[in-house]
């Protein structure tokens, strides 16, 4: 009598983290191989380093045929037959792939992604202490993750989500470093190189949340800035024909606060200090000023607090004071400018304010 047999062949990609991390930096399998055994894993499992060394490349072979996949992270976790990968490990693998380094992805910024700049990673390599092959993935994966999004409709970090299958801290990550790349802002002057990523991340996420067309709520790409807002911005100057009075508010308010010299000098610099604020405002309608942003930001406002030595707390009070006492003005309340109605240039005022004070105190180290 016959019998029916069902016959199920499981070979499921077996990942080691330690290994796969090792892979992802950049090191070669032998020098995984020493890395680990200065580690102790032979003390660790009672393996001879030889049986390690034969494990290691067996996972690196593995890696290297996964990373085709890895470069199209939803083929990897539905489409494919190749490797049985259980859906947590599949995720494991996309993020550990895709996750960059600060140092890495700083260097990168404002640089054009070009084949030319691909082969000018060795100085970023030694300038990070990051392999040269970690930089070439990072910065390949920087590029194809733009290429893809970056005439996307909607939320930069939700493309970025559904497209690469990456966690949202990640995905948030690599859209500021797309915002920047597409709005092209200047980012290799000397002035600027103090400002680490986490710093730009800051700042980069601040203008999409508050002047791209998302602020608005309508259709809109997270790479584009609103026009009409920027547009209007040039009608805050204002505030300059009125400055007497608003240093009067300024000084009344922040006195109590600063020390007498600080606020001396407060009461003798207050125009200049308010021209450049409204200054770098009211040229963001041109491409190329708005390119110069940060490098504004440093040379106007930044280089001179720092000569007078303001502390963190001085600058953060001052931000806090020269926008509220600005909005208390009936000045901004009643514009001459016939596109306005009742309020709406203190609105663009307190929106230009936002962004401008979140960056400045971000970007202020002592």
């Amino acid at each position: 009598m016959l019998s029916e047999v069902d016959v199920f062949i499981s070979n499921y990609t077996l990942v080691d983290p330690e290994v796969y991390q090792l892979w992802v930096d950049g090191y070669s399998s032998s020098d995984a191989v020493n890395i680990l055994h200065q580690r102790g894993i032979c003390y660790q499992t009672n393996a001879p380093i030889e049986l390690v060394a034969s494990d290691v490349l067996d996972h690196y072979r593995t890696y290297c045929l996964l990373e085709r996949l890895l470069q199209a992270p939803t083929k990897l976790a539905s489409e494919q037959l190749s490797f049985q990968i259980e859906p947590q490990t599949a995720r494991m693998l996309i993020e550990m792939y895709y996750e960059f380094d600060d140092s890495v992805v700083r260097e990168l910024l404002g640089k054009k992604l070009t084949s030319k700049s691909r082969k000018d990673l060795d100085e970023v390599a030694e300038k990070t202490g990051v392999t040269l092959k970690s930089c070439r993935r990072q910065y390949d994966n920087v590029k194809r993750i733009f290429k893809v999004v970056e005439d996307l409709p909607g939320s930069l970090v939700t493309n970025i989500g559904q497209h690469f299958l990456l966690p949202e801290d990640l995905a948030k990550r690599y859209a500021a470093v797309v915002f920047i790349a597409c709005l092209r802002f200047e980012m290799n002057k000397r002035k600027l190189q103090f400002l680490t990523f986490p710093d730009l991340y800051h700042c980069a996420y601040s203008m999409m949340s508050s002047w791209t067309y998302r602020y608005t709520g309508s259709e809109y790409f997270d790479t584009d800035l609103d026009r009409e807002f920027l547009l209007e911005l040039p009608e805050c100057k204002i505030l300059l024909e009125n400055d007497k009075h608003h240093k009067h508010l300024v000084c009344i308010k922040l006195k109590p606060t600063l020390l007498e010299r600080s606020y001396q000098e407060l009461d003798v610099n207050f125009r200049s200090y308010s021209r450049a604020i409204l200054g770098i405002g009211c040229n963001l309608h041109r491409s190329r000023e708005l390119r110069f942003f940060f490098l504004e930001l440093v040379e106007r406002c930044i280089e001179p607090w720092r000569q007078v030595n303001w502390s963190h707390a001085d600058l953060r009070n001052f931000l806090a004071a020269y926008t509220q006492c600005a909005l208390d003005m009936d000045v901004l309340r009643c514009s001459s400018f016939s596109i306005f109605r009742e309020g709406d240039l203190r609105d663009v005022f307190e929106r230009y304010m936002k962004v401008v004070t979140s960056c400045l105190l971000r970007m202020y180290h002592t």
